[in-house]
């Protein structure tokens, strides 16, 4: 796996900020172990309140459900680390934000917290609107710094993708 710098981190979400100008939307970030590093990514750009409304970071399982609404029985029945829950977190951020867009992370960075069934690397990602919401699942290989900047480019990537398909 090739590295993943800052300074390509830096030029994504300066594409991505352009593709959010472009279509007239405000970008909000639901992150857990990304920890806020889309929001910082997209925000260390001049300018970029003009499309990103904010972030939030939701590591525990009681800041998900406290902040975004994600369902307890969600949390529970499937784990942190699950479809449903990205898809809840995207309708939460989006709701308490007023936000037309936005994109959830949960995922096992490591080194510890694995399983047989989500083993270090699992991260699942949901992205969208209101009446559109996208996931994806991604296994990335690597230490915690190399998994969370694969996902941070991931997430970048699925929503530029995801507002140049709607422009």
């Amino acid at each position: 796996m090739p590295d993943i710098t800052d300074e390509y981190i830096r030029q994504q979400a300066a594409e991505l900020g352009s593709v959010l100008t472009r279509a007239g939307a405000m970008l909000v970030t639901a992150e857990s172990c990304t920890g806020g590093w889309v929001a910082k990514a997209m925000t260390d750009q001049a300018g970029s309140s003009a499309y990103v409304t904010g972030g939030l970071v939701t590591y525990s399982n009681h800041a998900k459900h406290a902040l975004l609404g994600v369902s307890e029985q969600t949390l529970a029945e499937h784990g942190a680390v699950s479809e449903p829950v990205v898809r809840q977190m995207v309708s939460g951020a989006l709701r308490v934000s007023g936000a037309s867009v936005a994109v959830s992370i949960s995922g096992v960075a490591g080194p510890g917290g694995g399983s047989d069934a989500k083993p270090v690397g699992t991260v699942w990602f949901a992205w969208g609107s209101a009446e559109n919401i996208s996931t994806g699942l991604k296994h990335f290989d690597g230490d915690r710094d190399q998994v969370r900047r694969q996902a941070v480019i991931f997430a970048i990537e699925s929503v530029r993708r995801f507002l140049s398909s709607d422009i």
